[in-house]
């Protein structure tokens, strides 16, 4: 394939920039699109690890190649197996010096966290947290970092003194954190939301907000109700929203005499997420039977691959 860099320096940007599309090229917005990984992203491991090299046009444009596309997908797999994006580099160079799980920097990155929360310092939390958005993927992102502080956080909290201001803080942050951001995507989104609804009676329930950002990331618009619902008002903001499914989080045990009473008249896709879902495992799974379009899912990543699977964002 001929390089970019070989058209002239003089010729227009738009010509020039169609003439290397034509010739088959990827600006960087498809080379998201086919991998999932966001333009920042790209950007940033280029700029901090040399990881992908893209040609350039005159102008400056980041143009890819199939061989780029490979290598991202490449580096996905390392990712999703654990491995920091610090340490790919050597990984791709050197593929056979992988034996042992690497030591990566998760760990250095939880321990950051864990003790921004148990000083209650905001600015480092928020830097980290930003820091980590910018090199990882949305779901490795949680799969490898947050799902597990959630988790770290709440052993943590088992009989500690201290545990609910400590909890009070982090979630509060939390959920202004990714509403902020699902604020923002919404904004550039203009089809039908997907309606998020804390079904649990608990406030500032993490998991949901950590479940409705990986929806947002995908350009789906979202609505989250951190609050329940009654049954009539339910099938009332699905109408008003004309929501294109609606996902009920529960972290708790749920009077499932009430589900079809909540869930009558409500034509959309339904999905029933959290660890109600291992509460009432049997007794759930029985009622995908019964009820049309409902669907499960254990958690934040079993949602959003649940969601994408059925075509739903």
């Amino acid at each position: 394939m001929k390089s970019p860099l070989d058209t002239s320096a003089s010729e227009d940007l738009g010509d020039g920039f169609k003439k290397a599309l034509d010739e088959g090229w990827l600006p960087i917005r498809e080379v998201a699109r086919q991998t999932g990984v966001n333009a920042v992203t790209l950007r940033a491991w280029e700029r901090r690890y040399g990881l992908i090299v893209p040609q350039r046009t005159p102008k400056g444009h980041r143009l890819f190649c199939a061989e780029h596309v490979q290598r991202i997908l490449t580096i996905l797999t390392w990712l999703n197996r654990g491995v920091a994006v610090s340490q790919v580099k050597q990984l791709l160079d050197t593929p056979q010096a992988f034996t042992e799980p690497v030591e990566n920097d998760w760990q250095v990155l939880r321990n950051t966290l864990l003790q921004a929360v148990t000083q209650l310092t905001e600015r480092i939390l928020d830097d980290t947290v930003n820091q980590a958005m910018a090199l990882y993927p949305p779901r490795i992102l949680c799969e490898q970092l947050l799902m597990p502080l959630l988790a770290d956080l709440e052993k943590r909290w088992q009989g500690q003194f201290g545990a609910q201001m400590e909890r009070v803080f982090f979630y509060s942050w939390l959920r202004s954190k990714f509403g902020a951001r699902i604020y923002h995507n919404n904004r550039q989104l203009r089809s039908a939301p997907l309606l998020l609804i804390n079904h649990s009676d608990l406030p500032l329930e993490p998991h949901l907000w950590l479940t409705a950002w990986l929806i947002s990331t995908a350009d789906c618009p979202v609505e989250v109700f951190d609050w329940p619902l009654p049954a009539g008002e339910l099938a009332l903001a699905i109408d008003h929203l004309q929501a294109r499914a609606v996902l009920l989080y529960s972290s708790k045990a749920i009077n499932l005499s009430q589900l079809p009473k909540l869930l009558n008249g409500i034509s959309c896709p339904k999905i029933i997420a959290g660890p109600t879902v291992c509460i009432h495992h049997t007794e759930l799974s029985a009622r995908t039977t019964d009820i049309t379009d409902l669907f499960l899912a254990e958690d934040p990543l079993s949602a959003h691959r649940s969601l994408i699977q059925c075509g739903l964002i």
